[in-house]
Parts: structure tokens; sequence; C-alpha cells
């Protein structure tokens, strides 16, 4: 039985907080993908040097891929500023069985 259970894993996407649309999109679809797969997600917005004065944008960076990502996982916690980082997890979205 054992050998037989999937292990799941964390799979981390990372962002700036001057990400563009397009690798937005690109990296959404990946994230999508691993939460179809029953893989976790961690995505992060990473602040250098004076980034961190753009707190706002990795918050709303982060709420807007939660949006983009409600059909194939769903948000453990709101984005939490950890150190130079805020970070949000998902986890893939569970069938129900009749």
């Amino acid at each position: 039985m054992k050998a037989n259970s999937k292990q799941s894993e964390v799979k981390e996407i990372r962002f700036t907080p001057g990400t563009d649309d397009h690798d937005f999109d690109f990296k959404a679809k990946h994230a999508e993908k691993f939460l179809k797969d029953g893989n976790k997600v961690k995505a992060y917005v990473q602040f250098k040097g004076r980034a961190i004065m753009f707190q706002d944008r990795g918050q709303l960076l982060l709420l807007k891929f939660a949006e983009r990502l409600a059909e194939a996982g769903v948000r453990e916690s709101m984005p939490k500023l950890e150190g130079k980082r805020r970070s949000s997890m998902f986890t893939p979205k569970t069938e129900k069985k009749n």
C-alpha cells in the first residue's frame, strides 16, 4: 500500500514586483499543470534591494495569481511577508467521490 502511494512535492514559482503580464501568464500555466499533477505550489515574490518599497505590488501579484488558480487549486493562506519574500501556498483541489 505504501509503495503505491504518490509522494506530493512542493513546487515553487518565483516572481518579482516588476513581473510582466506575459511572464505572469507563463508561470501561471506551469502552476496549473503542477496542481493538476497533484503537487502543492508555493508562489512567492522576491524583493531585492530597494524593491522592498513595492510590497503592495507583491501583494496584488499574489492575489491575482490566486484568482488565476481558483479552478485548479485552493489557497491555504493569505500572502505573508517572511524576510524579503512574500509567499502564499496552494494545494490541488480534491474531487469529491460519490
